[in-house]
């Protein structure tokens, strides 16, 4: 391998990028037309301006005019995508990642919960709505991310969940294929990282816990999880390793599970390195995106993976421009940006850099490891208090919130903790000094599902009272996609009125109040800034 081209953006080009400058391999780098002043755009060797990321053809046509002779997909757009594998090879260059047919085998999720129930793999039902009953998880078949998935509670909410999850589906995919999965409501998520080179062997570096999520996405990832011990490791990294060894997979891959005491059931692979890949790394001492060149050059996996052990504790948050209480998309430049320094930061971007709606909002990983899980967060929290970000919203006090919570601390958490403790009702939230982390119990019923945190603060803007307004405002720079009312029409709480589109994830737009519509300002198609008065209400 001598020059690799990197069919992505953002900080995880430029993680490709170290890796192989390590190797001694040269760069290429890929920008649309929109992002030819991005950061990953000046970090290679050699830049070749696409069309699209989401179109195969033109990154070939990038590697082969570049004379590129091996493709790295990266995360997101295209890398699970069997298309762009088999035309990168047809091209005569190296696949950095699984071969076609695994990557079908795992990227149709329907078809890989049947491969992991036939290898043994425990799974979580799927079907038709009238086979798995509510409440039900919808989910786009083809790609992750939070992208194309809506929780249905009931059969009224089901056509508007499979037409929203496929619009987006399509949006970050190019696949609409959607499917039904029956929803836990307080699992964690727990992942499996795994490596297999083209020899035949399929190791598992351990899990990483994922459970605090905000709109289906990862905002808090660990490794070893509090919820784990050696036994219970070990049966999920033997089921993961089944699964990778009945679809004959290669190169980095993640199982992923919902665990709910000692019992879990897979969800699904994601053929491809992971966001929260930097965890693992820091407990194992694996540069897991060495070990995929090494793979993909026919090598087999160095020493250090095959006797990896787990070594401390590693935890990574993620630094968005986003409102930190109703977790939306948020645009501007960024006039100041402090990342702090004694711990692992993968960024994407630099100060002066503007935020659009077009790609993800992320900004920078941070990533903290210490001797034990209190350490690391310790480390996390102050790393968190040296970051400044100026000139846009950032999700920057939720993290530290976040990273100081009683029950975050005491490793208690599940996928509802943000459902169920949205931050905007305990702001702040401030450590005691020692928290249990022996077995208790509360006397009292687990909590009742709420409504997704930004469904209730949306109309008006974050803080505002619904008593107050007048008008729906969209809350973050984005397209309308749907309007769903006409002026006079009479209309109740909390009904969608206006449906936003912003890094191919869909928002609706609630009435505060019961209320006729005074004015609609927005046709379908058009593009808004934040604050735009989008829907007039008379009460």
């Amino acid at each position: 391998m001598r020059r690799l081209l990197v069919a992505n953006r953002g900080e995880i080009a430029l993680r490709i990028f170290r890796a192989c400058r390590e190797e001694g391999i040269e760069t290429v780098a890929v920008a649309a037309p929109d992002d030819r002043d991005a950061l990953h755009a000046e970090s290679a060797d050699a830049l070749v301006e696409i069309a699209s990321y989401l179109d195969p053809a033109e990154h070939v046509r990038a590697a082969l005019e570049s004379g590129a002779d091996a493709v790295h997909p990266g995360y997101g757009f295209l890398s699970e995508s069997a298309e762009l594998a088999e035309a990168v090879l047809e091209a005569g260059l190296t696949w950095v990642g699984p071969p076609p047919a695994a990557l079908r085998a795992g990227g149709d999720k329907l078809a890989a919960k049947e491969a992991a129930r036939t290898a043994g793999v425990p799974v979580l039902p799927s079907g038709t709505p009238e086979e798995i009953g509510f409440p039900l998880l919808v989910k786009a078949a083809a790609g992750g991310g939070g992208r194309g998935m809506r929780i249905v509670r009931s059969e009224e909410d089901l056509d508007d969940a499979l037409a929203a999850a496929r619009r987006e589906a399509a949006a970050a995919f190019g696949d609409d294929t959607v499917f039904c999965e029956r929803y836990l409501e307080r699992p964690r998520h727990v992942e499996i990282q795994l490596l297999a080179d083209t020899h035949g062997t399929v190791v598992a570096l351990g899990e990483r816990d994922c459970s605090i999520q905000r709109r289906h996405q990862k905002v808090l990832e660990e490794s070893p999880s509090p919820a784990l011990d050696p036994e219970l490791r070990q049966r999920m990294s033997d089921a993961a390793v089944a699964f990778a060894r009945a679809i004959a997979y290669e190169s980095a891959g993640t199982a992923e599970f919902v665990l709910d005491g000692r019992d879990f059931w897979f969800l699904e692979l994601n053929a491809r390195i992971q966001v929260e890949h930097p965890v693992t790394e820091l407990v194992t001492g694996v540069d897991i995106v060495r070990e995929q060149l090494r793979i993909a050059s026919g090598e087999a996996l160095s020493d250090s993976v095959t006797n990896c052990h787990l070594r401390g504790h590693a935890v990574e948050v993620r630094l968005y421009a986003e409102d930190p209480r109703t977790f939306l998309p948020q645009a501007g430049t960024l006039e100041k940006l402090r990342l702090p320094e004694g711990i692992r930061v993968d960024a994407g971007v630099r100060e002066g850099d503007e935020i659009g709606t077009a790609y993800d909002p992320m900004i920078a990983k941070l990533i903290a490891a210490g001797d034990t899980r209190e350490e690391a967060l310790d480390r996390l929290a102050e790393a968190l208090r040296e970051t400044e970000v100026g000139g846009v919203t950032t999700n920057l006090p939720f993290l530290r919130w976040l990273v100081s919570h009683p029950l975050v601390r005491a490793g208690r958490v599940t996928t509802a903790f943000l459902t169920e403790t949205p931050p905007m009702s305990e702001w702040p939230v401030t450590a005691p000094t020692a928290v249990w982390s022996e077995p208790w119990r509360l006397n009292l019923p687990a909590p009742a599902p709420q409504a997704a945190l930004d469904a209730d603060a949306l109309a008006g803007g974050p803080g505002a009272g619904a008593e107050e307004q007048s008008a729906v405002v969209a809350p973050m720079p984005g397209t309308v996609i749907r309007v769903l009312v006409e002026a006079g029409a009479e209309v109740s709480a909390r009904q969608p009125l206006v449906v936003l589109e912003a890094m191919k994830m869909e928002t609706p737009l609630v009435s505060p109040y019961a209320a006729t519509v005074r004015a609609v300002h927005v046709s379908e198609g058009d593009r808004v800034g934040s604050g735009a008065v989008l829907v007039e209400l008379d009460e």
